[in-house]
């Protein structure tokens, strides 16, 4: 039987840095109001370099390829997710392709937001399974800090974001590890609670300067509504994949949240009765980085040795559309 494991994680994000006192300056807020709402200490940005998603992708990649010593020309299938693509169209995916200087391999692009990675990691290990590809590069990356609005009006998402980007490496075994299980779901009826809704093809000229003066290009969010969904959903996917799987809680080394706020990962912490020493977060350094949030979390994870073979992990993920997800893992 063939199984999908994940053979290496790497992350990267860029070097600028933007603290909560630089956000202050710009905005009516301060470090202790972020920090108390959000957990969120600071958070990266592209700046003024024009580097896209793919971009930093593949700066992600070559620490993975080096870390692990792989050979890109074994890779034989890419899942890229990004809610941010470097193009309107096409999707992130073949320009990855391209800078990472990968063979003429089939690329996959979804846009799930913050549950990107669940889902691209759950299309790698059905594809794994299947027998068709044996190396497939799962990438979450995002450049949020572009499409904010640092100014009062946008304090509520400008707080929040940052950029960044996360790969692994899912590949075939025949050994009892790896990908035991996905749950995944949506409800598109919360779809204007949290998104980008402009440039869109349901219009003519996709976007008009009207839209653009009214910031309709820029990302939008319901908190409360976000909140009270995501402290639901979390649990329910997180005990969904435990039960399908015959575990507990007990059982588990690690969960690993999507990094959306603090406070919503403390309330699904309590909801499940998790101890400090089994959930991961690194909100504080990074902000929401959407899709690469939880590669970046489970890159320094391995990092920091939290990970050990045959350690139950758990992959959740919450976000825009409403798309939830979890992964549960034998490692």
């Amino acid at each position: 039987m063939i199984n999908s494991y994940i053979k290496g994680v790497a992350h990267y994000v860029p070097e600028q840095v933007l603290t909560n006192d630089d956000l202050s300056k710009m905005m009516d807020t301060s470090d202790e109001w972020i920090k108390t709402r959000t957990g969120i200490h600071q958070r990266h940005t592209t700046g003024d370099t024009n580097l896209g998603p793919a971009d930093l992708a593949v700066k992600a990649s070559e620490i993975l390829f080096d870390r692990y010593s792989i050979d890109r020309d074994s890779i034989d299938f890419v899942v890229f997710a990004t809610s941010t693509p470097d193009y309107f169209v096409p999707g992130s995916g073949s320009i990855f392709q391209n800078k990472l200087g990968l063979k003429n391999v089939g690329v996959l692009d979804i846009r799930q937001g913050c549950s990107g990675f669940t889902y691209a990691i759950t299309v790698a290990d059905n594809f794994i399974k299947s027998g068709t590809h044996k190396n497939i590069l799962v990438v979450g990356a995002e450049v949020q800090t572009t499409q904010l609005d640092f100014d009062d009006a946008g304090r509520g998402t400008a707080v929040l974001f940052g950029d960044g980007a996360a790969v692994c490496l899912v590949s075939a075994t025949e050994k009892n590890k790896g990908v035991l299980s996905s749950h995944l779901h949506s409800d598109g009826r919360y779809i204007q609670e949290l998104g980008t809704e402009y440039p869109s093809s349901k219009y003519k000229d996709i976007i008009t300067g009207d839209d653009v003066k009214n910031r309709k290009h820029h990302i939008h969010m319901n908190g409360r509504e976000v909140f009270k969904h995501a402290v639901r959903r979390f649990p329910e996917v997180i005990t969904e994949g435990l039960e399908h799987n015959d575990l507990t809680m007990d059982d588990v080394s690690l969960v690993i949240p999507h990094q959306a706020n603090y406070r919503i990962t403390q309330a699904v912490q309590k909801s499940l009765n998790v101890p400090d020493h089994k959930i991961f977060s690194n909100i504080h350094k990074y902000g929401n980085t959407t899709a690469a949030s939880i590669g970046i979390a489970l890159s320094e994870s391995l990092e920091q040795g939290l990970i050990n073979d045959e350690d139950i992990v758990v992959l959740a993920s919450f976000g825009a559309g409403f798309y939830w997800g979890s992964v549960i893992i034998k490692w």
